[in-house]
């Protein structure tokens, strides 16, 4: 029976230290950690170590070294492998198992069982995943680190198996994490930023197109290692043709060439805040652990702060017309409105006086039945539903959270935030992916509201419709989509596509083919078309391969149908990558003897955070309310006041955004070129150093539905200025208070918050648009006032003119 919450007794460990290599091409990663234990009891034991994985990544080979020996692990049926690894340690024989949880496909369970009194092994997971592109350009790569306790929602009857895991302060945890990352892009490689310490970037063979960086130290286990590559030119659309393996039958999935395909569609932007359809739904998690910071770092926000800020600039930044309602859940859920409600200026200053009394009260993490109860009110006519989920996404039933979203995806789209470290990319990505919305994550000092605003805009965008692809391929040729095809498209964004090449072309040297991707945006079609080489690369990794069985893989999960079952274990077992349904499974016949008696089980800690101690037998549900994050996302010993919590007062914090411009500081540390002469290492923000509060909210907070600014003492005091300069510095009677105030507003966003134009463009449009309705013949003489009253200089093309 697995103990639950911190380690009470000073235990031997097994595992000494994760040494992750890292080959980053372009914006796909190749991953080797390698897990070095040795025994140093006097008894054979068996380590279980329990740690997280991205959902998306393709798991493709484990691997054992023992006594100069390397041995591979084989792919089983994960029943088969459980029997097998059982079989082995009743005999003796030192073996080795990884699971993917069934109900977590972002958990992986790791076993090295019948390990001889000094014996050491090392075991080696290999996986290779796609890298999500920042809106800067940069690829950005992420090692997970933390594992939270994923909350079993009541009535659960399924396995929770982060329940099981013991927890340790980060400083006492026996074992160390390594990193080193090779960098590869034809288009030349040029920072890094991470927000760990890092070596200098080097150049070993003398080009830019190939570059090495390293953790300059062993990081903290509270946080995820994040590294953002930049590269030298913005990445294009491209295709990768990759040959099959040889050994493997033609016509088989890993027999026949893969090609992954990189579209970038160029759509048509409307401008922000055109449309007034919609209906926008915010489904925020009020579970205790949302009181608990988002970072490590002394002066992070709490998330349900975070998020309260965010819904601020959510509900300022909605379309007149449209219909929304908020959302809270935690182990019940309660909703602003019995259903939506047209988005007016009574209903926004309703929900804005609710939105400042939300806390992270409700308990547990039980999302299923929000999403029901949503699911259960009819859609307006005229008015597409787009559903912001915001988390940070520590459940058991994920799959069964996805399917339900899965099952309603055809009238809505849904957007999803895991906020805070070890978030799950199994339920993020997962519900994202099943109703063609995206996924963002805010870990460190990132701010949530640039990437929950620029997702709005994404949904205000007019739909597309009648995506397709078609293929032109010689004759001989024809392509298998891998994996569900485009179905979404939003601008900026990505387009992949994996498909199998089946067949010989005809003639055999032909050496071209396309691929067209084709949309309708508002009674117009458009078309993509790339075209690409038909000579494969070689190679022995086959990292396309595994992505498109990944894909693929995904899907069928998703179905999650017993019809689907044997197309799963076919497409799992044949193409080497794990899931749900199979397991890796290794035995070394030659060591080991057989163990009289229960054979002595080690769980590998991971971190604890200062909240820790409240959590020993946190895998009772009831438990989980409380702050369950690992060191440094503590939550206060006794709360704030809460009467003296202000909206106005809620906190801005720098985020990485800035920092990139500057390479360097608060949150991110810098790998340059080694001959550059800059340092490698990151200030860090004193603790000592408070907080202060969001100017930008204070002025957004005054903000009417329309758009509009009302000409007061409030506005004066967010502007900077005096009452009596306000109102005097108004260019002529004949201007309306309410013109001028708003004028002074905008020029104020350009002019002193420039940094956050993703939180701000929305509502600015909406205020812009109000002005060209009432005052376009008297803007430029309000331009002039304001620019000299605030001493800024916005030109006049803001306004349109």
């Amino acid at each position: 029976m697995r103990r639950c919450g911190l380690l009470t007794a000073k235990e031997p460990v097994p595992l000494r230290s994760a040494s992750v290599v890292m080959l980053v091409n372009g914006f796909v990663a190749d991953v080797a950690c390698e897990l070095l234990y040795k025994n140093e009891e006097p008894q054979p034991v068996e380590a279980v170590f329990v740690f997280p994985v991205d959902a998306e990544a393709a798991v493709y080979a484990f691997q054992a070294n023992m006594g100069g020996r390397c041995i591979q692990a084989q792919l089983r049926e994960k029943r088969q492998a459980q029997e097998e690894y059982g079989d082995a340690l009743a005999a003796g024989h030192t073996t080795w198992l990884l699971e993917q949880e069934a109900a977590a496909p972002d958990v992986f369970s790791c076993s090295l069982g019948n390990l001889p009194p000094g014996a050491e092994a090392a075991l080696t997971l290999r996986y290779v995943c796609e890298l999500p592109a920042e809106p800067d350009g940069a690829a950005r790569c992420v090692l997970p680190a933390v594992l939270r306790p994923r909350y079993a929602p009541h009535g659960w009857a399924g396995e929770n198996v982060t329940a099981g895991v013991p927890r340790a302060p980060p400083g006492e945890l026996p074992y160390t994490l390594s990193l080193s990352a090779t960098l590869q892009s034809p288009h030349g490689v040029d920072r890094v930023l991470s927000n760990c310490a890092l070596t200098p970037l080097s150049h070993p063979a003398g080009s830019r197109t190939s570059a090495q960086v390293s953790l300059a130290q062993a990081p903290p286990w509270d946080r995820d290692v994040e590294l953002l590559v930049y590269y030298a030119e913005l990445h294009t659309p491209s295709a990768v043709l990759e040959a099959g393996l040889p050994s493997a039958e033609l016509g088989s999935l890993m027999g026949d060439p893969a090609v992954m395909v990189t579209l970038l569609p160029s759509l048509p932007e409307a401008a922000p805040g055109q449309s007034s359809a919609g209906e926008f739904l915010f489904l925020l998690d009020r579970s205790g652990s949302m009181d608990c910071a988002v970072s490590s770092d002394a002066n992070s926000p709490s998330r349900i702060a975070s998020a309260k800020e965010t819904l601020v600039l959510l509900l300022k930044s909605l379309p007149l017309g449209c219909y929304f309602n908020i959302y809270g859940f935690g182990s019940s859920f309660e909703s602003f409105y019995p259903q939506s409600v047209e988005y007016t200026q009574q209903t926004m200053a309703e929900s804005l006086q609710r939105v400042q009394q939300l806390q992270a009260d409700l308990g547990g993490t039980e999302i299923l039945a929000p999403l029901q109860a949503i699911y259960r009110t009819l859609c307006r006519d005229g008015h597409p539903r787009q559903l912001f989920v915001f988390t940070d996404g520590e459940v058991c039933n994920t799959q069964e959270v996805i399917g339900e979203v899965q099952r309603h995806r055809g009238s809505h789209r849904c957007f999803s935030f895991g906020i805070g470290e070890g978030a799950s990319t199994a339920l993020i990505k997962g519900i994202a992916r099943a109703a063609g919305g995206s996924a963002e994550f805010i870990t460190g000092q990132e701010r949530l509201q640039p990437k929950v605003l620029q997702s709005l805009k994404r949904a205000l965008q007019p739909a597309v419709s009648g995506v397709s692809l078609s293929w032109d391929l010689p004759p001989g040729m024809e392509a298998a989509l891998l994996g569900r095809g485009p179905e979404v498209i939003f601008p900026g964004q990505r387009c992949l596509i994996y498909a199998q090449l089946r067949g010989q072309p005809q003639p055999p040297d032909t050496a071209m083919g396309s691929v067209t991707l084709q949309y309708r945006l508002q009674g117009q079609t458009y078309k993509e078309t790339l075209r690409f080489s038909l000579q494969a690369q070689d190679g022995d990794r086959l990292p396309v391969h595994r992505l498109a069985a990944k894909a693929l893989l995904l899907e069928l999960d998703n179905a999650g149908s017993e019809e689907k079952r044997p197309r799963v274990l076919e497409a799992s077992l044949s193409s080497g990558v794990i899931c749900s349904l199979t397991a890796f499974v290794g035995v070394d016949p030659e060591r080991g003897e057989v163990v009289h008696g229960p054979l002595v089980r080690r769980d590998i800690p991971l971190a604890a955070g200062p909240a820790a101690a409240s959590l020993i037998g946190f895998c009772a549900p009831q438990a989980m309310s409380l702050c369950s994050a690992p060191m440094g996302f503590g939550c206060a010993a006794s709360p704030p006041d809460r009467n003296a919590m202000r909206m106005l007062s809620l906190t801005a914090y720098a985020g990485i955004g800035g920092l990139r411009k500057r390479c360097g500081g608060v949150a991110m540390n810098c790998a340059v070129d080694s001959g550059s002469g800059e340092s490698s290492d990151g200030e860090g923000l004193s603790s000592e150093q408070a907080p202060e509060p969001s100017p930008l909210l204070g002025l957004v907070s005054l903000q009417n539905a329309d758009g509009s600014w009302e000409l007061g003492p409030q506005l004066a005091a967010a502007l900077g200025v005096s009452e009596a300069d306000a109102r005097g510095r108004m260019p002529s009677e004949d201007v309306a208070p309410g013109v001028w105030a708003t004028v002074l507003a905008v020029v104020w966003l350009h002019g002193r918050a420039a940094g956050q134009r993703d939180e701000w463009e929305l509502l600015e449009s909406k205020a812009v648009g109000w002005l060209r309705g009432r005052a376009e013949p008297r803007l430029s003489k309000c331009l002039e006032a304001a620019n000299n009253l605030l001493g800024c200089a916005v030109g006049p093309a803001v306004f349109g003119l």
